[in-house]
């Protein structure tokens, strides 16, 4: 599986669910089950080295805006989330996190920003293929620190000025 076949099957399941994560999830569940386990392998890397590109505080401020705080844990499903958003909006908020506040329409605080279970959906696909647990990818963990230098969270004239955009959007 190449990378544009990995960003068609995450659009063609985000839309067929209707932009719910855990029904995208399940989706992606029942593609992967369809396909050769190396190609969900494959599928599972691609997903990997995405997350864990967007290990970065910045990216972790804007999380941080967007769901009116961000836990280490609720972090962790927000790049599931974003991953499952497509290429054009994981892309643009590696490269402007604020940009968030432009490339997402509707958001529903109560099932937007959580995509725990995309996370888990290769693992999940794997399994029931194969009746085993996923051997290890082979690709490099994510560093123990998020990349790029920290920011506090709990100071909000200094989100408001990081990230303006969603800043206006997203806080009362």
């Amino acid at each position: 599986m190449d990378e544009t076949e990995f960003w068609e099957l995450v659009d063609a399941t985000r839309e067929a669910a209707g932009g719910d994560p855990e029904e995208q999830a399940d989706l992606l569940v029942d593609r992967l089950v369809l396909m050769d386990p190396e190609l969900v392998l494959d599928f599972a890397r691609h997903f990997e080295a995405r997350y864990n590109r967007a290990y970065h505080w910045d990216l972790w401020g804007a999380a941080w805006v967007l769901l009116d705080g961000a836990s280490d844990d609720a972090f962790d499903f927000f790049r599931c989330w974003l991953i499952g958003q497509g290429r054009e909006v994981f892309e643009g908020a590696l490269h402007d996190p604020d940009s968030l506040a432009d490339l997402l329409g509707d958001f529903d605080e109560e099932i937007d920003g959580d995509g725990e279970e995309l996370g888990y959906a290769a693992d999940e696909a794997y399994e029931q293929l194969t009746g085993t647990v996923a051997p290890d990818l082979g690709i490099a963990p994510a560093p123990a620190e998020p990349e790029g230098p920290p920011i506090d969270f709990e100071n909000d004239q200094v989100l408001a000025e990081r990230y303006p955009r969603l800043w206006e959007r997203f806080k009362d």
